[in-house]
Parts: C-alpha cells; structure tokens; sequence
C-alpha cells in the first residue's frame, strides 16, 4: 500500500456532496481512421483494460484510516472490474454541441465511488451535428479524482491509453498483481500514532530548508521590492455552490495566440490566455452590473515535477495568485498588465519557493484537515470572509502531434475542472495539434448561460487580435503604466 500525501488526501477532505473533487477531459474522436473505419464499445473496454493494468491510479481503491487519524492509503484493487469504469450513452437527436455540453455538465456533477478505483469514463456516441466535426463522431468524458492525479499526471495518463498510429499497439500481458490485504483497524490506528511520532523531525528538516525563503518574501515585502496583495473584490463566483454545473469550450488557432504573444517583449503564451479571460470576465460581469472596481483574481496551479517524479500519479503542484486585469479597458494594456503580474507572482512564489505548499500540507493533521473542510462548508464560510482569489485558471500544454484512441484519431480535447465553495468557476487552458482551447466548467446558478460566456471569450480574443496588429513590439514593460478604467461610463462602454 502506498499512503497519500497531505496534498492528495485534502482533495478528499475538501470534497463535499456538491463539490465533488474530480477532474477529467473531454475528447471528440473520428472513427473513420481506424482499421476498419469503425470503433466497437467492445473494443474500447478491450483497450483500455489492457492499458489500465499498467497505470496504478486506474486500479488502486483507498482504504481510509478510522477516525481520519491519518491519511488515507491506496490499494491494488484485486476485484477491479473495467466495465464498472466503462459506460456507454448517446445523445439525443439531433446531436448538437449544446447537447454535449448538457451531457457532459450532468455527468461531471456525480460524484465518483470511493469503493472502486475513483475514475470513471464514457463513450458518448451520437455526435451528428456538431459544428467543425464530421457526422458518426463519438465523445469520450474521462473523470478521475484530484486526489489520484494532477493535470500533468493526467496528460501522461493519456499518452498511455492513446497511440501515435491508427493502428493500436500490442500491449503485453500484464502479470496478475498479488492482492494486497485491508489491514485491520488496529493496524492502521497503530500506524497513524507512528507517522505521528516521526512527523516533528520531518518538520524540522523541511523547516530548515525553506525558512531562508519565507525570511526573504517577508524582507522583499517589508522593502516594498514585492508588491503586497491587495484585496480581492467578492463577485458570484464566491459563494456557495450547487450541485449542478455547466460546461462549455471556445476553440483557437495556436498560431494566433502565439502570433499575439510574439507581438510583445516577454509576453507568454499564458499570459495571453490570463488576458483574454480578464476580458471575458469583464464582459460578463458587466452585463449583469456586477464588474467590481477592482481586478478579479485567479489562482493559477503551477507544475513542479520533477523528472524523478514523471510517470507517477498523485499531486506535484503549487500555485500563485494572479490578476486578471478585468479592470483594464484596453486589451492590449491588459495583456502587458497581465504580464507585469505574472512576472511579479513568479516572483513571490520563487521567493518562498514553489514547493513549500507541497512540504507543509503533509504536516497539516489529517483530523484537522477532514473537520476544517466539514465545518468550512457546514457553516457556509466562503459566503463570510473574504475570497482569496475568484477563480481558477490552469493551463495544460497537451501534444502537438495526433493520438488515437482504439484507432479512432482525436480531433479535440476539452479540460473540466472541481467548482467547490467560494470558488466556483474553473477555466482550463490546454493545446492540440495546432488547436488552443478555454474550457470553462461552473456551478449552474452562479453561470446560467455558459454559452453566453464562451461569446465573451471569444470576442475578447477578437479584440485582442485586432488591437496587437497596431502595437507590435510594444515593450511588456509598457504594463507597469496601465490605467485602471474604474468609472461607471467605462464599464458600460465593454
């Protein structure tokens, strides 16, 4: 058995019966490249079973530790059973995007079986009529738990279930894994008051080696060298959720966010996705007379594994809060006040050190992390105290070149992320093939008409193009003088 982390296991803790803590992705798939020219349901159980074997976070179920005294471990699964995992739907006539984003919202929102390994994935067939694809295409929605995998893990759990040729490879027989037994409550009590014991020493070693850091943020602050965090403004993305969501995604070409990105000195790819949805933000909140004085933030994950750590499962990430400079009229002033930010979150993050989330979660106790979490969502606290940041936006990179799956070529790919109280929009940006995706996924009431917000996206993204034609080569620099345009008038005229 392999024991979580204190990071894994508080994607357990935080989840509630209407946050359910999964991630996953969206996949759209033409079965006319594999041999053939069709995918049987059969054959994608086939599949993806003999792939499964090789990936432990696809057959490992958790054994929880009485009393949450400790963190919860993960055991091989000796009665895995992939046809539990493995579902088969189609959408109503006449097969639309809409309709696969309602399906994909309903489906998103259950939570996942503790009792079973926690993922789940769907064929979805039935996709006629949806723009940009051809007829006969199917849907593949795959959920699997926070605590299991990050974004960056998932990637590579997708290189494993697809091929880079029609043809699928042969995958070799894989040895039946001993079954691990359930140690009893005794044993696992009896662990937790080791783990407790040993914890003070791993604390202080962790302590000695990032305490330079923190004392460093502190001087920087104190310096003035770092800015201080201002206060994050409450919008309808801050309160308690529901159990419903909506789910939906605006597609570009990779060429032109890096042509908008090459257009400015230093400016990233990211900091161009962080723009243009400040802009979309912007638009929205202002349609409802809701867009705040000040700028939204979004909490930003960032990838720390190292190469020592590629090819396993769980959470190797820390994250940095970020501006989106939905206060900045300007789209181009926007992107280099978006730059400016993110260069000075790297720094606050860098000064602390990107791993200290990650080495300070294992010492939180596991009964103060499981009764915080109840008690916070119990009490409606995200509806009380201030938010630390609006909302979530991750960026992914995914391949550059084709996958297939059982032979059927993936023409897209769509991320979709937790809503969770006082945070209850998650925008997840990723890349294929030529292709840039935002993919929002939001608790129904606080977005009622995603469809809506993906027309913000979108022409937040046109004039942001339009806008980078005048000002190439402008130095980023130029965002440490944009203005906030906070008036009324303004607001109105977006």
């Amino acid at each position: 058995m392999r024991q979580l982390s204190g990071l894994d296991a508080s994607f357990l803790y935080l989840e509630t019966a209407n946050s359910p803590m999964h991630i996953g992705s969206v996949a759209i798939y033409d079965p006319s490249t594999a041999p053939g020219g069709k995918v049987s349901f059969k054959q994608i159980i086939a599949n993806t079973t003999a792939r499964a074997q090789t990936i432990p976070a696809l057959t490992n179920t958790l054994v929880e530790v009485p009393l949450s005294l400790d963190y919860p471990y993960w055991r091989s699964d000796s009665n895995f059973d992939p046809e539990f995992h493995i579902r088969h739907i189609a959408l109503p006539k006449p097969g639309d995007w809409r309709q696969l984003c309602i399906q994909v919202s309903r489906l998103h929102a259950r939570p996942l079986d503790r009792a079973h390994p926690l993922w789940e994935m769907y064929v979805i067939e039935g996709l006629d009529n949806v723009a940009g694809y051809p007829p006969g295409c199917f849907a593949v929605l795959t959920k699997m738990h926070h605590a299991a995998i990050d974004g960056a893990s998932g990637v590579e759990i997708a290189s494993v279930i697809h091929d880079l040729k029609p043809k699928p490879a042969s995958i070799p027989d894989v040895p039946g894994k001993h079954p691990e037994d359930i140690p009893s409550n005794f044993e696992l009590i009896w662990r937790a008051q080791i783990n407790n014991i040993k914890t003070p020493f791993r604390f202080v070693s962790v302590a000695r080696n990032t305490l330079p850091g923190i004392a460093k943020f502190i001087s920087g602050v104190a310096r003035g060298d770092l800015n201080r965090v201002a206060d994050i403004p409450r919008t309808r993305f801050n309160t308690n959720v529901s159990p419903h969501r909506v789910f939906d995604a605006v597609q570009f070409d990779l060429d032109d966010i890096k042509a908008i990105k090459n257009a400015f000195t230093d400016v990233t790819v990211n900091d161009v996705a962080i723009a243009i949805c400040g802009g979309a933000l912007r638009k929205y909140l202002s349609s409802k007379n809701e867009l705040p004085q000040d700028s939204l933030a979004a909490m930003a994950p960032i990838n720390i594994r190292t190469e020592d750590k590629l090819g396993t499962a769980g959470n190797q990430v820390s994250q940095m809060t970020v501006r989106v400079c939905s206060d900045v009229e300007d789209p181009v002033e926007r992107l280099l006040a978006v730059h400016q930010g993110t260069r000075q979150a790297k720094e606050l993050t860098n000064a602390i050190g990107a791993k200290v989330m990650t080495d300070y979660a294992q010492f939180i106790p596991s009964t103060l992390s499981a009764s915080a979490a109840r008690l916070a969502s119990r009490v409606g606290l995200s509806d009380r105290g201030k938010p630390i940041y609006n909302c979530v936006i991750t960026n992914v990179p995914g391949p550059p070149v084709p996958l297939y799956f059982t032979g059927a070529k993936m023409l897209s790919s769509f991320g979709i992320g937790p809503a969770i109280d006082g945070t209850g929009l998650f925008q997840a940006i990723g890349s294929y093939c030529g292709k840039f995706n935002i993919c929002v996924s939001c608790c129904r009431e606080m977005m009622p008409d995603p469809a809506f917000y993906s027309q913000c996206l979108q022409e937040s993204f046109d004039e942001l193009k339009a806008a980078t034609s005048s000002a190439k080569g402008k130095p980023a620099k130029a965002g440490k003088t944009a203005r906030r345009k906070k008036s009324a008038a303004k607001r109105k005229s977006s």
